[in-house]
């Protein structure tokens, strides 16, 4: 997956920031995957994978990732620390940072999740539309798969 690819999942304002990021943090790739489950819930995982481990943290701090999401994700207004999140599968030297969209939201409801394994960096974003949001422990077993894998 490109770069441009990659930061089209951010607001317009902060795509330049997060580009420039990439390029200095010694990007080597970008790798993505996504589906729709039937009840309507829309997956992505994107795995970015850095020169070295100081470079993933690196991108990691730049993007301000820890108590909160970062920069914010496209047509997502608000997020907050997932506080239902136990860190359950957790693997040693991997670190997880999980988020869930403030109420109100809007047509959509989304879950996002920085896990951060050696050079390796995930981002993984679940949301569904409609009154229901997105399932928390579906999202948060796709993020302990995740951290699974790369640990």
């Amino acid at each position: 997956m490109s770069t441009r690819q990659f930061v089209s999942e951010y607001e317009n304002d902060f795509r330049a920031d997060i580009t420039t990021t990439l390029r200095d943090g010694a990007l080597r790739h970008i790798a993505a995957r996504g589906w729709t489950m039937p009840d309507g819930t829309s997956s992505r995982v994107h795995l970015l994978q850095f020169n070295s481990t100081a470079f993933a943290d690196a991108f990691r701090d730049d993007c301000s990732i820890g108590p909160t999401a970062g920069h914010p994700l496209a047509g997502v207004a608000d997020t907050d620390l997932d506080e239902s999140w136990s860190g359950g599968g957790k693997v040693a030297d991997t670190s997880s940072y999980v988020f869930t969209e403030a109420k109100p939201y809007g047509a959509a409801q989304a879950r996002q999740a920085y896990l951060v394994a050696g050079d390796t960096v995930a981002l993984i974003v679940q949301s569904r539309k409609g009154s229901g949001g997105t399932p928390r422990v579906p999202f948060h077993q796709t993020v302990i798969l995740q951290n699974q894998l790369l640990g």
